[in-house]
């Protein structure tokens, strides 16, 4: 294996994701463009772009299309056509700021497009043993509803969990490198797949340099939507390395059950902003954003190096296992036993 080949692709992503930041970092800071537009639930200020995502799916489409150990098929298009629909309606929620009919909208056509493009969950690894298959022949009712509830789901979850600096960059950073490591499994073999993870290791980190808190620019919602969709589609690629995808996104999704089931609970659309996220409840305890990025990226390094180790049931264990700390850590916040320990002091 000539491992150079993923170098290259690493390395030609990154210049041009770090290029095309400079000049967005240059332009907000000199000329107070591309500042987007603030909401409530958003935890940065001063001056900073939302333009960080435009980078990120730049640099991503560029460094497959021009990647010459890529052969560019059907499924391929497919990523590059949905990654630019993703572009646009991201880039018009941050300015415009879209309802969440129509965020839900273009997500879902993403999904179909993809699908379209001959990307199908064909099969899942039953954690018990062998294989579950999800229907059959080109065309399935089962395999497309299960491929947009996937997609829709992982999208969300990382655009919800983007609340602090470098957390949603380094979760896919872990998510593309353990991807990279699956896919040249012998058993798997896919080296196709460990360049694509490649380029989007490259693309990430040109942006997570400067994202990394104090940030001169964030990934806005084109960003954090596509970092989840692109984690969501290699996981369909990767021979339907589903679990590997979710013991990434593990504390991303138990954050968004956790924020739903409250939000449900409230009598409040499950859609409506607030700050009952893990890292809002952070915050509220007095730490940092770049303590908060460093804790989610120990736990999610911890949880993909397990992973590596583990057969299908025991990763269904570790996911519950990190599910189930969420839901304590929360709930110990909501009856206020995780406190500040200033406000304490103060009492």
């Amino acid at each position: 294996m000539e491992y150079e080949l993923f170098l290259f692709s690493f390395l030609r992503t990154f210049l041009i994701s770090s290029g095309l930041i400079l000049l967005f970092v240059f332009l907000t800071e000199k000329f107070s463009l591309f500042l987007g537009k603030k909401q409530a639930h958003h935890t940065h200020t001063g001056r900073i772009s939302r333009l960080g995502g435009v980078a990120i799916i730049i640099s991503f489409v560029l460094g497959i299309i021009f990647d010459s150990n890529l052969v560019i098929t059907l499924p391929m298009k497919g990523v590059i056509i949905s990654s630019i629909v993703i572009l646009i309606f991201g880039v018009l929620d941050d300015f415009l700021g879209l309802s969440w009919k129509k965020q839900l909208f273009f997500q879902i056509c993403a999904s179909i497009l993809i699908f379209i493009f001959d990307v199908h969950i064909e099969y899942i690894t039953n954690p018990f043993g062998g294989i579950i298959e999800i229907g059959s022949g080109d065309f399935s009712i089962a395999s497309l509803l299960l491929g947009i509830i996937w997609m829709v789901v992982i999208m969300n979850s990382m655009n919800w969990f983007d609340g602090v600096d470098g957390v949603s960059g380094g979760i896919t950073l872990l998510g593309s490198i353990a991807i990279i490591f699956v896919s040249l499994k012998p058993e798997v073999n896919q080296p196709p797949m460990a360049i694509m993870a490649s380029v989007l290791a490259g693309s990430i980190m040109g942006f997570l340099i400067f994202n990394f808190s104090p940030s001169k620019i964030i990934a806005g919602t084109s960003g954090s939507i596509f970092m989840g969709f692109i984690l969501a589609v290699m996981a369909i690629f990767s021979g339907a390395k589903i679990a590997t995808t979710l013991l990434v996104m593990s504390l991303p999704l138990a954050d968004f059950g956790w924020v739903i089931w409250k939000r449900i609970r409230l009598g409040k659309s499950i859609f409506s902003s607030d700050r009952r996220h893990l890292h809002h409840r952070f915050l509220e305890l007095g730490w940092s954003q770049k303590k908060i990025a460093l804790f989610f990226y120990v736990v999610t390094g911890i949880v993909v190096i397990i992973s590596f180790n583990i057969r299908s049931f025991g990763k269904i264990v570790v996911i519950f296992s990190v599910f189930l700390l969420t839901l304590i850590m929360m709930l110990f916040f909501d009856a206020g036993i995780l406190k500040n320990r200033n406000e304490i002091i103060k009492k």
